[in-house]
């Protein structure tokens, strides 16, 4: 009886997806560690280790839809033990070839490994969607290149800028995220025939080499030593994916904040039947941010677990190890559950740029207060001139006046600045600085560096 966020058929579609659900299925970690099995077994059969026919038809019965997983989770729970149960099943289809199954080999050895194979085809997918998501931050940076917006600081109205720069400072991190991902490949995409306690003694000479050949059929990396205590290469994707989280969180969360009625910058896509509350008819609730917000919270929480279980005793135990099998999985969970809902949200943005001209406006021109005090910092020197801006300032918005009107108001700026002088610095559009410029610079970045690395 599903009983899990990622198993309760309503709730699953908001905490993972089906296709990452598929990946971490008790039948593909099962598979995982037949395919290492037969890996093992058809390399040893190269190396003349084990007879050619023992490899043959432990390759032929190998495969999770000959096994009665039932059967073989009573039998877990019965011997204590995670991986014989399985063994044995293939092991009897096998017949007299069966001796041959798992020689050599320790079950952490194909746990591991398994699980390395599992979070490589998660990889691929995190790849992809991230690309997605990168692919949409670009769209949105290069609309609204030139789009005003207010930045905001501490919480309240700064100086100008353009939607399309804060996007763009989302496509940076991201583009760097992807940089990552390729670059931890070498590191996580590892396997590990290294035996009981690490020496490989139960392999003979040909232990490194009957490693390398089978983990090259797998497709992984051959380590330098047994990694059995050393956990520190899953922790660093679970890491990886928390980080890539947190900057999804960031861009959920700040978009909820533009989609308040006090701001209306922006606005997630709305479906026809899409229902915001059982009590307020008229309620259009900002689902898709708020929870591509609150997803990254139980993902940073596994990363930490992660971390956790890089403190092992002696050359392994099933202390620490054993919370991989909850944690990594569930990393790679709810990022693919976050990238799916972070594509989908971008793609169907509205962008409302008279919502966010209406809110430049909001203080009447005070955001400017720093571009006019450098225009005067020539003039009259740097502290004088933010001495009488803020004067100006203070007297103006006690009285309620215009930005402009204050600086009218004051006795030592209004023989200094002109009507047109005020108009022109008071100005948003003018004092951007490097907003577009920086757009064009990071859109160029990110596509150079994701073709160097695609």
């Amino acid at each position: 009886m599903p009983s899990s966020v990622f198993d309760i058929q309503s709730l699953q579609h908001l905490w993972s997806t089906d296709e990452m659900r598929e990946l971490f299925s008790e039948e593909n970690r099962v598979q995982k560690w037949l395919d290492f099995e037969v890996a093992l077994a058809c390399s040893q059969a190269e190396l003349g280790i084990i007879p050619a026919a023992a490899a043959e038809e432990i390759a032929r019965h190998a495969h999770v839809s000959g096994l009665d997983l039932q059967a073989m989770s009573a039998e877990i729970r019965r011997i204590k033990h995670s991986l014989v149960p399985a063994l044995k099943q293939v092991q009897a289809r096998c017949k007299e070839h069966g001796e041959w199954l798992h020689y050599g080999a320790t079950t952490q050895d194909v746990l591991d490994t398994g699980m390395a194979l599992q979070v490589k085809q998660a990889h691929a997918v995190v790849l992809r969607d991230v690309l997605a998501v990168i692919g949409e931050l670009k769209r949105l940076a290069a609309e609204h290149r030139d789009t005003l917006m207010v930045a905001r600081t501490h919480g309240v109205q700064a100086l100008p800028i353009t939607f399309g720069h804060k996007c763009a400072i989302w496509l940076d991190e991201m583009t760097r995220h992807f940089e990552r991902l390729k670059e931890c490949e070498p590191r996580v995409m590892v396997g590990m025939l290294a035996g009981a306690v690490g020496s490989q003694a139960s392999l003979g000479e040909q232990a490194p080499e009957l490693e390398r050949r089978m983990l090259d059929r797998l497709g992984l990396g051959t380590p330098a030593i047994s990694w059995a205590p050393a956990r520190d290469r899953f922790a660093e994707y679970a890491c990886l994916l928390a980080m890539i989280g947190a900057t999804l969180s960031k861009i959920g969360n700040e978009l909820f904040n533009l989609q308040r009625n006090e701001f209306a910058e922006v606005e997630e896509a709305f479906s026809d039947g899409k229902l915001g509350s059982s009590t307020m008819p008229h309620k259009r609730n900002p689902t898709s941010a708020e929870n591509l917000a609150g997803l990254a919270r139980p993902l940073r929480y596994n990363a930490a677990l992660m971390i956790e279980g890089m403190v092992s005793e002696g050359e392994r135990d099933g202390i620490a190890w054993k919370v991989e099998w909850k944690a990594l999985p569930e990393c790679c969970l709810i990022l693919g559950a976050m990238l799916f809902q972070g594509k989908g949200l971008l793609a169907g943005l509205r962008v409302d740029a008279e919502g966010m001209a209406r809110n430049l406006d909001m203080m009447r021109g005070y955001l400017l207060s720093e571009r006019v005090m450098l225009a005067l910092s020539e003039r009259v020197g740097k502290a004088t001139a933010h001495e009488w801006i803020y004067e100006a300032s203070m007297h103006g918005i006690t009285n309620k006046l215009d930005f402009a009107d204050a600086l009218r108001h004051h006795r030592g700026l209004s023989g200094l600045l002109g009507d047109d002088e005020i108009a022109r610095l008071t100005d948003p559009a003018g004092y951007l600085g490097q907003c577009a410029a920086s757009v064009d610079r990071v859109i160029a970045r990110s596509d150079q560096m994701i073709g160097q690395l695609s």
